[in-house]
């Protein structure tokens, strides 16, 4: 795979290593240098400049100096940022967003069933009894947002394939894009006729009914026009009843170059995402069969199902050789019908219908971004700001089946945001650099929940009573960080960063829902400091080392948590102290086993050890957070032939987790192994991909309560031993 980084001497330097990219940092002789940040302005600029020495290889192709732009733009950032290279995910099977994030430290993310319903969490985000609101990492497209103004990512997850390579930037280290999130941010660059072959066909397939097929054609007119057109489908069974998937996306973009220093790009999609949602299972289910449907799942006929359109648009202007402007913007409507919960009864014999819920709504978000970047003597100044709005108009309906019954309350909600940024990297000596930065937030949260009459009223029921709730929110989160350069290309760095992260409206929802005479929910803040290294190291002429290590800590005030107890509706609350803290780390490398390296071994393994926690709380005095394991372990290590050739084991180990807030309620540590080999050429690449080849029965992910036990229904499996083979043509 290749890896690219920047340092002072060598501008480029492509390496042969392990499935993560990862940043480089930059030196300060080349930081004295003009660094202009869009990938446009760095290739514009570096036609005017003299070639640079380049180790290993030369890079040639536009996708690689894309990728190289992109990582020496994130290789100045003082803390955990990683740049993943989507290009080589295409030799195994990537079937949902989850299997993306397999190597990157930090993020712990797994699908309950195998299909695209992916729970997601980053530095300790979104470890709460609502998971669905999948808040606390801020997705992007090309810049621009994905997630919606209130920071959830209800409606859908991003195509990984879809992409070219994606930056992650976990915690504080998303100032850049302007993202005010425990998480961080993650934002996927959309390839480009530019930097796309003629055509690319892929199809791949296996266990459980899975098949997956891609197309892309892509031209360059001329000099001004460019445009790239791709098709994807995918078809799932499931290794769980009621667990069916059937997706259908086109991703396009068409570029065109208005003049030398102004480029101009349109970006078209449309996702039309049904699934099947096969629900939790209590213990004795789980022992019985883990891969069962649960009878409510089924008698609800639990699905979520979406369809997006998405037109998004980004101008570029390269100013001079020292500054440059990026502005745009994205509208995204999104249609989502959901049954979630079946006809629920109050006793043995109860026939009445007490609660149910169909949500049937469509959410439109509009989004906003202007980045101004200036290299000023030894500064690299970033100005930026980004507004979102957002509107969910809909309603919660009675659920007769998975069919619309009664409509219970009409709902709409409404949310804007502003972000407002401003980043320097002062590079005071050849070998320091300080980064200070300063962000603020500015948000409106609000909830118009009207309940309408309906039969079930002449019975006692738990439906929402409605309200209509309006909050504004405010923060100014400062930062500083630093970096000092060891060697050409290995460095140390630290930072220090404050958070203000208000809620989502899913929260406030959750309390009008649950009946609360207060929604008046306190913005999320805190304090995080954060130290680690990264570089490579040349073990003569044939074999490096590349490392990425983090450690950070988090002090949360007014933590938001959905909170379930026995019986009861979901609520939202702030919690007075948490802590987030854990070590991300990654290591990998390539060994020669010959003098020529025609055999060579490229082992990596990325840990994560988390302490998310409870702080002196009332109720639940210092426990750990649930959700996220304790550790885990992932890696792998393949044997390459210069042929093309390659083949090795895979492997993970997960550390337990707790599937309640009363720490009463432990999910076992597991371990799996799997294998991985195939072939390549420039044209062809084919890949056979086994799983849990041990067979081992485990959980995926959990339901979240107060206080759990044995009889509530939380448990969702991993999949059991599977086998998924592929083929990409390209030409």
């Amino acid at each position: 795979m290749k890896c690219l980084r920047s340092n002072r001497v060598v501008t480029l330097l492509q390496l042969s290593g392990p499935l993560l990219c990862l940043p480089f940092f930059l030196s300060s002789a080349a930081m004295a240098k003009e660094q202009p940040k869009t990938a446009e302005a760095k290739q514009k600029i570096a036609k005017k400049q003299p070639s640079t020495e380049l180790k290993t290889m030369v890079v040639t192709n536009k996708s690689e100096q894309k990728l190289a732009a992109a990582s020496a733009e994130v290789a100045l950032s003082p803390g955990g940022v990683s740049v993943v290279d989507i290009n080589d995910l295409h030799d195994r099977n990537i079937s949902s967003v989850a299997d993306f994030f397999r190597y990157v430290p930090g993020v712990w993310a797994t699908s309950q069933s195998g299909n695209d319903e992916v729970f997601i969490t980053s530095r300790g985000s979104n470890l709460d009894a609502n998971n669905f609101a999948g808040s606390g990492v801020k997705l992007l497209q090309d810049g621009l947002p994905v997630t919606a103004a209130d920071g959830n990512n209800h409606n859908r997850m991003i195509d990984p394939l879809a992409s070219s390579f994606a930056t992650v930037a976990r915690g504080g280290n998303a100032f850049k894009y302007g993202a005010s999130t425990l998480g961080g941010a993650i934002d996927f660059t959309s390839p480009t006729a530019h930097d796309s072959p003629t055509a690319r066909l892929s199809l791949s397939g296996g266990s459980f009914g899975q098949f997956l097929g891609r197309g892309t054609v892509s031209k360059v007119f001329n000099d001004s026009f460019d445009g790239l057109l791709t098709l994807e489908g995918k078809e799932w069974d499931g290794f769980r009843d009621h667990n069916k998937q059937d997706r259908f996306g086109v991703y396009s973009n068409f570029g065109w170059k208005i003049s030398d220093s102004i480029v101009n790009r349109t970006f078209v999609s449309y996702i039309k995402n049904n699934q099947q949602l096969p629900g939790q299972l209590t213990r004795a289910q789980f022992d019985a069969n883990p891969y069962q449907a649960s009878t409510q799942a089924i008698g609800g006929n639990y699905q979520l199902n979406t369809e997006t359109e998405r037109v998004a648009n980004k101008t570029t202007w390269t100013i001079d050789d020292k500054s440059s402007l990026d502005v745009g913007f994205s509208f995204e409507n999104q249609h989502l019908y959901h049954p979630i919960v079946d006809t629920v009864h109050f006793f043995p014999g109860d026939t009445a219908d007490r609660f149910s819920l169909l949500v049937d709504s469509v959410q439109q978000d509009w989004g906003t971004t202007a980045r101004y970047n200036l290299r000023l003597d030894s500064h690299d100044l970033l100005l930026g700001v980004n507004y979102g709005t957002n509107s969910d108009k809909g309603g919660n309906y009675t659920n007769v089946g998975g069919n619309r019954g009664p409509m219970t309350n009409q709902i709409t909600k409404e949310a804007d945001n502003v972000e407002i940024f401003a980043q320097d990297h002062w590079h005071i000596t050849d070998k320091w650099t300080l980064t200070p930065a300063l962000q603020g937030v500015f948000a409106h949260r609000e909830v118009n929940n009207t309940k309408l009459p309906i039969p079930q009223d002449a019975n006692f029921n738990v439906y929402s009573q409605g309200g209509n709730p309006s909050n504004d929110y405010s923060g100014i989160n400062p930062s500083l960080g630093l970096m000092y350069n060891l060697t050409k290309s290995a460095s140390l760095y630290g930072n220090v960063s404050r958070l203000y992260a208000p809620p989502t409206n899913y929260n406030i929802s959750d309390n009008i829902t649950a009946g609360l005479t207060t929604t008046d929910l306190k913005a999320m803040e805190g304090t995080s400091v954060e130290i680690g290294t990264r570089g490579n190291q040349k073990l003569g002429n044939l074999n490096d080392v590349n490392w990425d290590l983090a450690l950070y800590y988090s002090w949360l005030n007014n933590e938001i948590l959905s909170t379930t107890p026995p019986g009861g509706s979901a609520k939202a609350a702030n919690f007075d102290n948490t802590i987030h803290a854990g070590v991300e780390g990654l290591i990998g490398g390539s060994f020669a086993l010959d003098g020529k390296g025609t055999h060579t071994i490229k082992p990596m393994l990325t840990y994560t050890i988390n302490h998310f926690s409870f702080d002196n709380d009332r109720t639940y005095a210092n426990n750990a957070l649930p959700a996220a394991p304790k550790y885990f372990l992932k890696g792998e290590a393949i044997y390459h032939h210069a042929s093309g050739y390659f083949i090795g084991p895979t492997f993970d180990v997960v550390g337990k987790r707790w599937g309640d807030y009363a720490n009463t309620y432990k999910i076992d540590s597991y371990g799996l192994l799997g294998m991985r080999t195939g072939w390549s050429n420039k044209n062809y690449k084919v890949f056979l991909e086994g799983r849990n080849l041990l067979d081992t029965k485990y959980v995926a992910n959990t339901n979240i309560m107060n206080t759990a036990t044995a009889t509530d229904a939380m448990l969702n499996a991993g999949a059991p031993v599977s086998f998924y083979g592929g083929i990409e043509i390209t030409y």
